[in-house]
């Protein structure tokens, strides 16, 4: 069986996670009531920053914690890591 994998971090990133994830049914109801693009465009800009933020703050941390690069497949998982900032 895999152990875990989780970081102090996790949980931070799982709230903004969770609070990105209720502000985007805002913006589903918004365009279920036919609410103006403008107002729509604008709010899943909101959600989009919101997710963007959580991955770079895992990301970080992953980087920070699991990576020391001396080890030939830690600087290949850091590469393959770095492609998603």
């Amino acid at each position: 069986m895999i152990e875990p994998h989780v970081h102090a971090s996790h949980p931070k990133v799982t709230s903004r996670l969770k609070r990105a994830e209720g502000h985007l049914r805002s913006v589903i109801a918004m365009i279920e009531e036919g609410r103006p693009c403008l107002d729509v465009a604008q709010q899943l800009q909101v959600v989009e920053r919101a997710v963007r933020n959580a991955k770079h703050a895992l990301i970080h941390d992953h980087m920070d914690h699991c990576l020391d690069g001396d080890d030939v497949g830690d600087r290949d998982e850091l590469k393959a890591i770095s492609r998603y900032l």
